[in-house]
């Protein structure tokens, strides 16, 4: 019944520019509220969400280092995607880098072919869900949240999360999109969900207006990051989510399914 406390890191991103990224998100680091216990990159956050597969980095290259590095130098748990190579293929990975230096990944199931995200990366076959503090997570990237069987609460008792969190490249254009999946993915799961996007205009000309949000399970706007840059920190009761599950038992009449892949 620990408390999490989460920060998003809510930027613009240099197009392509890895080196430039990792430096200016180390330098916004240096203001990382004392206490973050788990802190939230972009997706694609060392490049933008770009198609060029020469910018892949397999999982001993300098992305996976610095994360590491930071993640033992402020004792956090540091999140966010970036372009990786496995295997002769890429991914849209999301890495979840702990403080000892282990890392977890969750390669992005839906890829956005609107943007022709699929002829470049591979689709993910399985979720992540991590633990931190008596807390599951269950991991998502950007496009993933349209999806709402993907993120649906599994039908064993035992297997329930509590906390979705989506990192995205989201366009201003489709912002109210955004904002009513967040929270419809909070309410009909009812579980803490997190969206963290970022700001700017990429190279493509495409805007970004950030709006990370933390929404609560009944669907109410804890957090609403607006267009700022800046660095946004909550810190999430057990006991709350404990609370609302008990009086509003909804999750006890959903529906059994499994999910073919």
């Amino acid at each position: 019944m620990k408390p999490l406390t989460i920060t998003i890191v809510q930027t613009s991103l240099h197009w392509e520019d890895k080196e430039a990224n990792r430096a200016m998100l180390e330098n916004k680091l240096t203001m990382l509220p004392e206490g973050s216990q788990l802190v939230l990159l972009p997706e694609m956050f060392t490049t933008g969400f770009s198609m060029n597969t020469l910018l892949a980095e397999n999982m001993d290259a300098e992305t996976i280092v610095w994360m590491k590095q930071i993640a033992a130098q402020k004792k956090i748990i540091l999140a966010g995607s970036a372009i990786i190579k496995e295997n002769s293929v890429y991914y849209n990975r999301l890495l979840y880098v702990l403080p000892n230096g282990d890392v977890g990944i969750y390669n992005k199931r839906h890829l956005f072919a609107f943007a022709d995200e699929n002829n470049f990366y591979t689709p993910g076959k399985s979720k992540l869900v991590t633990a931190v503090n008596g807390w599951k997570i269950n991991w998502q990237i950007c496009y993933d949240l349209r999806f709402p069987v993907w993120a649906r609460q599994p039908s064993e008792a035992g297997s329930i999360y509590d906390i979705l969190i989506n990192v995205a490249n989201w366009p201003a254009k489709r912002n109210s999109a955004w904002r009513s999946l967040l929270i419809a993915r909070a309410i009909e799961n009812q579980c803490y969900v997190i969206g963290v996007n970022r700001t700017g205009t990429d190279a493509k000309l495409h805007e970004y207006c950030g709006n990370s949000m933390v929404i609560d399970p009944l669907g109410n706007v804890i957090l609403d990051a607006g267009d700022k840059e800046a660095l946004y920190t909550v810190t999430l009761q057990k006991e709350e989510l404990l609370n609302i599950r008990n009086q509003f038992p909804f999750l006890n009449d959903r529906d059994t399914f499994e999910i073919k892949i």
